[in-house]
């Protein structure tokens, strides 16, 4: 059986990773985090925050949905430094964030890439008080002495991860997030409803008498070659939590690679999907999913890819069954709209109700107090 589908209950989980009572909850619990505070983060290290932070450095600028979470009146009031991959990776997005918090535009952009590339004296004379960082980033910033350095300085380092484990550990982040900011009354607003969804869909997928054989290929387009997927983590992840299995789950062995067409064909798999976002210049043949986006444009975008020579013969592409989703939930906070739209196109009669995208605005207005514009995160012929 697929490792990747071997998953624990969330609650079970849950309680794997509440090592300390510092982050952990109960309904009497209060509400309010007292300092000196010890956590373990996703690294299980532990981690001393001597008050509450209030000059932030984010390695991976996507964390600030993980903050709009939490600081909803201003996701970006702590940060003082970030990598700004949103800016790069998703326009659309940056720009409802920037449009509804332009201070945004000023906050230096230090790279801070996941090799660890970054001018560590001058991201240090910006007077952090927390470095926040993607679990896999890890190796990068002890490689290049980031670590070290910020241990001398006594600076702390928080790690959280969305896209090694997706599910396993997207509860527990928010949650320890919550508890160091001092924001988790927020933190469980969000976790209670992402656990509610999740045991919806677990309950289902759980008792499928066969589950459907799935290639993933983010950022579809990107690359002249084919075809690049991900393994356990990031999209494979969550296939698995929506009740597929992942054909780069079985086949690689590290987080991401090619696998190649013919292998593919052979395996004859039930679906064939496509991640993207809107990038770069005009005529990118990424899928164009995000915010403000038309629906014309990602149909004109799903339609080029399946001709490639190397997808066009795929079995599942020549029967219909093909979609492209939003390519960030691989490693966001929301992941949990990423697994509905998955589950709802693998188990159509189960979930019909399911509606991924009514959820992803309920987020916003609910948790956070971003614009709620319009956006296009999935699309498939089978389901127009």
């Amino acid at each position: 059986m697929n490792n990747a589908i071997k998953r624990r209950h969330p609650l079970i989980r849950y309680a794997r990773h509440c090592v300390t009572a510092a982050v952990c909850f109960s309904p009497l619990a209060a509400m309010a985090t007292d300092y000196p505070l010890t956590v373990q983060d996703m690294d299980h290290q532990t981690v001393v925050i001597s008050h509450e932070p209030k000059r932030i450095i984010l390695q991976d600028g996507r964390d600030i949905m993980a903050l709009a979470l939490l600081d909803r009146a201003d996701p970006f009031a702590r940060v003082i430094s970030w990598n700004n991959l949103i800016k790069k990776q998703d326009g659309q997005e940056w720009a409802v964030l920037k449009g509804k918090w332009p201070q945004a535009a000023a906050i230096p952009d230090m790279g801070f890439s996941d090799q660890g590339e970054v001018n560590t004296e001058t991201v240090i004379s910006s007077h952090p008080d927390l470095l926040i960082a993607q679990l896999r980033a890890k190796p990068a910033l002890e490689q290049t002495g980031v670590l070290k350095r910020f241990r001398e300085l006594h600076i702390p380092v928080l790690f959280l991860d969305y896209e090694l484990h997706p599910i396993q550990d997207t509860v527990p982040s928010i949650t320890l997030l919550g508890k160091v900011l001092n924001k988790e009354s927020n933190a469980k607003a969000f976790t209670d409803f992402y656990t509610e969804r999740l045991n919806r869909i677990e309950s289902v997928v759980s008792k499928a008498p066969k589950k459907p054989l799935v290639f993933i290929e983010p950022i579809a387009g990107n690359s002249d070659n084919c075809c690049f997927t991900h393994g356990t983590n990031g999209w494979g992840g969550l296939v698995a939590a929506a009740g597929g299995i992942n054909i780069g789950s079985e086949l690689l062995k590290g987080a991401s690679g090619f696998i190649n067409p013919e292998k593919i064909i052979a395996m004859r798999p039930d679906w064939y999907l496509m991640t993207g976002s809107k990038r770069g210049a005009a005529g990118n043949p990424v899928l164009p999913f995000g915010y403000n986006t038309q629906i014309t444009q990602i149909k004109a975008s799903f339609d080029n890819l399946l001709k490639r020579t190397a997808v066009a013969t795929i079995p599942a592409v020549s029967e219909g069954h093909v979609g492209g989703v939003y390519h960030h939930f691989y490693n966001h906070p929301w992941n949990i709209i990423g697994v509905e739209i998955l589950a709802h196109w693998f188990y159509p009669q189960q979930f019909a109700s399911l509606d991924p995208t009514a959820d992803y605005h309920y987020i916003v207005t609910h948790f956070t107090q971003l614009p709620n514009d319009p956006v296009n995160l999935s699309y498939s012929p089978v389901s127009q």
